[in-house]
């Protein structure tokens, strides 16, 4: 399945990535999940994922989380615009089961599309 794949071009990997993308953001909220997302400048789609131990102690749940967020966004990541987007997970996440944290995140990929295009006013810009 070529199309679903997760390249390494795909992924936010180096530190200064991310300082950049947290300057220059803007966040996008949902229940389980807050992203911060900003234009790109690689050419397509990449995906940062930040899933604390504030979320579980357990890391079993914590990957568990990882894997589905990776997974939805291999669904979806030729869909997107060109963007880095951070996807940090709320404590609820925990709690919720995989189908719970699939839907959201697909809810969150629409949201985020239409606030990184202009066309609603969702999140907040940084200065």
């Amino acid at each position: 399945m070529a199309s679903a794949s997760f390249p390494r071009a795909a992924r936010l990997l180096k530190p200064r990535d991310f300082a950049r993308l947290r300057t220059r953001s803007r966040r996008v909220g949902a229940r389980y999940f807050s992203a911060e997302v900003a234009a790109g400048d690689s050419g397509m789609a990449r995906l940062g994922l930040a899933v604390s131990k504030r979320v579980s102690k357990n890391a079993v749940v914590r990957n568990r989380i990882k894997r589905i967020a990776r997974n939805s966004f291999r669904q979806i990541r030729r869909q997107l615009p060109t963007m880095d987007i951070l996807l940090i997970a709320r404590s609820g996440a925990e709690h919720a089961d995989n189908a719970q944290l699939h839907a959201e995140l697909e809810r969150l990929w629409r949201r985020i599309t239409t606030t990184l295009n202009g066309t609603q006013g969702i999140g907040t810009m940084r200065d």
